[in-house]
């Protein structure tokens, strides 16, 4: 730490201890926005027109249109998507308890 340069300190000793936190609190709140319905559909205004619809609301608009096979590869992609991510956060959290240690 001595003679290192304010960069340094921050990607060796600060980064390093903010990880974990920072990378769950991304996967829980990417789970949440996953899974929010309602304030999301008035928030994005989906618009097909504009690109801004979101991945429930376009589950719905499958499942009313009684095309549950797209729907389903749509919910199923989302799925693997969530575990993806939530397994990688698990495993480096796992990773910087090991280093800690």
């Amino acid at each position: 730490m001595l003679g290192a340069s304010q960069f340094t300190i921050f990607r060796r000793i600060i980064f390093p201890e903010l990880r974990p936190a920072l990378l769950t609190g991304f996967g829980l709140a990417f789970a949440r926005g996953l899974g929010e319905y309602g304030s999301v559909i008035y928030i994005s205004g989906n618009s097909a027109k504009h690109h801004t619809q979101v991945v429930s609301y376009v589950i719905m608009q499958k499942l009313n249109y009684v095309d549950y096979a797209s729907a389903t590869a749509i919910a199923l992609a989302m799925l693997v998507i969530a575990f993806v991510i939530l397994f990688s956060i698990n495993m480096i959290q796992v990773h910087q308890a090991r280093r800690v240690q």
